[in-house]
Parts: structure tokens; C-alpha cells; sequence
């Protein structure tokens, strides 16, 4: 039985970089060597395994029978080590590297969001980890996941898009908000009758959600869309529309009077949030460690 020493794996990577390239000339640029360089590795790797890997030549390169097989049992393996060197990585007390993290705005009052207790905890294990985090809308935050400017995002994303894999981890609860320059700010009305008040006013929609938040009401178009809460906010706040915030988002105005919650119980959603990656990539170890700490500390919403 052969013996694999680091000597061969090397070479295995030559080997494997050959074909991968199409012959010795082609590879020359991918393995930053000569051509009697390479015909050097692939003939002491043929010692050393025994065989007749390949025919190069005037009639070009091709493998033989026996290289065919070498070849597929090459990248088995070379895949088993990088699955090893994976595994390995994420079980070191110390990860390094830069984690590109998307977040939907204003979460940051929201107690049953994981990401403040899963930061600390990410953080407070010793790894040298460079977070960068933006915050967009949901479409905006898929597209960055998609073509890997971001590592992973967490928000509402109503829609599933092909290519990315979706983790749930907790519902934000919304209500439906007037302020207090708003005729519906002083009404007594409840449920249905107020729900015929509401349709007659002018609704801000999120625009990721705009014919979900128009089907809660009963209204068929939207007087002004928003692509975030804050945007969603300074509209209700001016009196002159109502429309749909996370109730956490929205207390402080409430304490403060500026806004207030029309208390239907029809006006009162829930939302889920998920963390999403790219399907069908193999995540880097700091990803991998982020994620279990996002894991560990996901837990069942609280609604007062």
C-alpha cells in the first residue's frame, strides 16, 4: 500500500492543476513554474505511484486509463483535506478573517433580535475577526449575499430566492401607526368601524411589502411607499399618513406622545426574520463560527 507523504499531496495538487489546465504549457501560468519543471513533478509522481498517468507530446496531453482514475481519486482526496483543514479552523479558540454582515434597519430596539447577544458572544471567544456591517432593504441585502459582498444577512425577506438558504430565527411584531397631528389620533373607534376610518386615510406601504401591508387594510393602493422604517416613520410623524412600524421601533414616540397605536386587533402582524447565506458555498470558518453563535443564541420571541 502507497504511503502519502506532504511531498505527494503537492504533487497530487500539480497533478490535479494539470488537467484541471489542459496539459504542462497551459499550467505552467496556474502553478508559477517552467515546463521541465512540471514534467519533473508529474515524472516523480508517476515513480511513486507506480503508473503511467499521462501521454504529453506532439499529439498533445491526454490522460491514460490508469490516469483517469488517479485523477478522480486525486480530487476525492484533495476535497477530504480541505474538509479537514475546515473543520480544523472552526474548532481553533482563535478564527481570523473579515465577516461581511447585512442587517434590515431599525432592529436595534428590538429584544428578541439575536444579533446584539450573538455579537458579544462572537466577539468575547478571542476571535481577530474584522466585522463590516451594512444596513439596506431586503432585496438589497439578497443581491449582496448573492454575489458575495456580504457573508450573511438578517431580515424580513418575504420573498424565497433561488440560490440563497434561509435560517428562521425569530417574528418582529408590527402595529399600525398614526401621529399625533393625525385625525385618527384622537378617535375613539375600534375594530371595524375603525378599519373603515383607516381606509379612507392615506397609507405609507414598505415598498418590500407593499401589497401585504395594502391586503391587511383592505385598500388597494398606497399614497407613498417607503424601502425603510425610519423613512416609514418620518412620514406618520408628520401627521399627514398612517402605516405599519415594528411596535418596538415605534414605543418611543408613543412615550413621548408624537405617535400613536391604532388598536385593532386585525392591524396587529407579525413578521419573521431569517439570516440568510449563499446556498452552495462552502462557508468560511468565520462564517461557520458566527453562525453557531447565532444558533445559540436565537430563542423564542417575548411580546408584551
Amino acid at each position: 500500500m502507497i504511503q502519502l507523504h506532504d511531498v505527494d499531496l503537492k504533487l497530487l495538487r500539480v497533478f490535479a492543476t494539470i488537467v484541471r489546465c489542459g496539459g504542462f504549457s497551459a499550467a505552467q501560468a496556474a502553478l508559477n513554474a517552467g515546463q521541465s519543471t512540471i514534467s519533473e513533478q508529474m515524472t516523480h509522481l508517476e515513480t511513486r505511484l507506480g503508473v503511467k498517468l499521462c501521454q504529453r507530446g506532439r499529439s498533445g496531453f491526454r490522460l491514460t486509463e490508469q490516469g483517469v482514475a488517479i485523477h478522480e481519486a486525486t480530487l476525492r482526496l484533495l476535497a477530504a483535506v480541505e474538509g479537514f483543514c475546515l473543520d480544523a479552523d472552526v474548532l481553533k479558540q482563535h478564527i481570523s478573517g473579515k465577516l461581511n454582515l447585512g442587517i434590515i434597519d431599525s432592529t436595534l430596539t428590538d429584544p428578541d433580535s439575536p444579533l446584539p447577544r450573538t455579537t458579544q458572544r462572537f466577539v468575547s471567544r478571542g476571535h481577530d475577526a474584522h466585522l463590516n456591517v451594512y444596513i439596506g432593504a431586503p432585496a438589497e441585502l439578497e443581491e449582496r449575499v448573492l454575489d458575495g459582498r456580504l457573508h450573511l444577512a438578517i431580515g424580513h425577506f418575504p420573498l424565497r430566492v433561488p440560490g440563497l438558504s434561509y435560517l428562521p430565527l425569530y417574528q418582529e411584531a408590527l402595529g399600525l401607526f398614526c401621529g399625533r397631528r393625525h385625525p385618527l389620533f384622537a378617535s375613539k373607534e375600534q375594530n371595524g368601524r375603525l378599519l373603515e376610518e383607516v381606509r379612507a386615510c392615506r397609507i405609507v406601504a414598505r415598498g418590500y411589502m407593499q401589497q401585504y401591508d395594502l391586503e391587511q387594510l383592505g385598500v388597494s393602493k398606497a399614497a407613498a411607499t417607503v424601502e425603510n422604517i425610519e423613512a416609514a416613520a418620518i412620514l406618520i410623524i408628520s401627521g399627514a399618513y398612517i402605516g405599519f412600524l415594528p411596535a418596538h421601533f415605534a414605543e418611543q414616540w408613543v412615550k413621548t406622545g408624537e405617535m400613536r397605536r391604532l388598536g385593532a386587533s386585525a392591524l396587529n402582524l407579525m413578521s419573521p426574520f431569517d439570516a440568510i447565506t449563499r446556498r452552495g458555498v462552502a462557508p468560511p470558518p468565520i462564517l461557520r463560527a458566527f453562525l453557531e453563535d447565532l444558533a445559540a443564541n436565537t430563542r423564542q420571541p417575548v411580546h408584551g
